[in-house]
């Protein structure tokens, strides 16, 4: 009996040993777990950009006049050399001051008088050369009896001559101090009254389409006065559209043309892609929302996803650019969430035998996700994500549950 006793009393030692030890010993830690995998990784230059048309075709009006209301909508699909996309009609005559008017009506009085008297000048050119052509005729029939010498006939025959050149000038002065009236007359035309059932003016100049594609923008629909050059409308091809980024020169400097890009935040569903056609040779200033002056540099890129696949994408909207300037098919990537520094080199916490264990790792490129892993690590291997304070090396840890989990 005292054998036994003894037996369970080693018993009860025992497990209250153990049970004090399993106490006493720190508990496993939750924790968050990455895994080290192999992939594409892509490291990007992101910035916002615009869609603009590539070859947009500005109309401009080719001659002073007064435009009617535009034939022609934004959004309307014209065809080149078909569709009319402005009419311009000669100008109004502008209003005159009671001095312009008075100086007008004076110069038309002046021009009347200048017509009377050229009527007056024909009217005795008239006579003279009727009195000039009789005495021609009486000294022709006089030198042929031989009455009158040979002088006497050319006397008479140039005094013809000269009396029907000043008929001629007289009439000639005629013709120009009518069209001096004319012209003067016109001075006092005054502009149309809507209200009075004036005839229509005839159009003069229909503009059609120089090119086939959609209207862009209308400066003014309505019917104005235009200056020769100014400009009426904007047409553009929509199928053939192109991004304008704005990059900092720090950021520029990494970007190589013919770049691929992924055009994101467009509107539609997906990414669209796109390559760098052009980069500006040379930066400018602009003063960003907080006031500070920064250098950026101006980027073309081609979209290359087909137009179909795009549909509602026009000229102007606003889009989130990621170019590429560095690209790997088969990475080793860790994701970002694991990787701390450590005197003065990258760590991480690798899980082996359910205990984080520190482990130094050697990075190269890296973008906000991932970054890729030269040494230290395996493909496969789990990783601590977001390790705390209470993470340490050595100590034990379990994957953290989740209420959903």
């Amino acid at each position: 009996m005292t054998r036994t006793k003894w037996i369970l009393t080693g018993l009860s030692l025992a497990a209250l040993a153990a049970v004090t030890v399993w106490a006493l010993s720190p508990s496993a830690e939750p924790v968050d777990i990455a895994q080290v995998t192999r992939g594409p990784l892509e490291i990007t230059v992101e910035a916002e950009g615009k869609t603009q048309v590539r070859n947009p075709y500005l109309v401009t009006a080719p001659i002073t006049g007064t435009t009617t209301r535009s034939p022609v909508e934004v959004g309307d699909t014209v065809e080149r050399g078909g569709t009319v996309v402005a009419e311009i009609r000669p100008a109004e005559p502008a209003f005159l001051d009671a001095r312009a008017r008075a100086q007008a009506e004076a110069a038309v009085t002046e021009a009347q008088a200048s017509v009377r008297l050229a009527e007056a000048n024909i009217a005795r050119a008239e006579a003279d050369l009727a009195y000039a052509q009789t005495e021609y005729a009486r000294n022709s029939e006089l030198a042929a009896r031989g009455i009158v010498p040979p002088r006497s006939l050319e006397a008479a025959d140039q005094a013809r001559r000269s009396a029907d050149a000043a008929l001629n000038a007289a009439r000639s002065a005629l013709d120009l101090n009518r069209a001096t009236l004319a012209k003067a007359q016109a001075q006092l035309v005054a502009p149309t009254d809507p209200g009075a059932g004036a005839a229509a003016v005839t159009c003069c100049v229909q503009i059609t389409a120089p090119t086939s594609g959609t209207i862009l923008t209308i400066e003014d629909r309505s019917a104005r006065l235009v200056q020769a050059g100014e400009t009426l409308l904007t047409i553009g091809d929509l199928g053939d559209l192109e991004i304008e980024v704005d990059l900092l020169s720090s950021d520029a400097v990494r970007v190589a043309e013919g770049a691929l890009a992924h055009v994101e935040r467009w509107g539609g569903s997906g990414v669209l892609e796109a390559r760098v056609r052009r980069i500006d040779p040379a930066a400018f200033t602009e003063v960003s929302a907080l006031g500070i002056e920064e250098q950026r540099v101006r980027l073309k890129l081609d979209i290359l996803t087909p137009p179909e696949q795009r549909v509602g994408l026009g000229d102007g909207f606003r889009t989130y650019i990621r170019i590429v300037v560095w690209s790997a098919e088969d990475a080793l990537r860790v994701p970002q969430s694991a990787l701390f520094r450590q005197g003065g080199g990258w760590v991480v916490f690798a899980i082996q035998d359910d205990r984080a264990v520190l482990t130094p790792v050697q990075i190269g490129q890296s973008n906000a996700d991932a970054a890729e892993v030269l040494s230290g690590l395996e493909a496969g291997q789990s990783v601590v994500a977001y390790p705390g304070s209470r993470i340490a090396d050595g100590i034990r840890i379990t994957p953290r549950t989740t209420p959903d989990s």
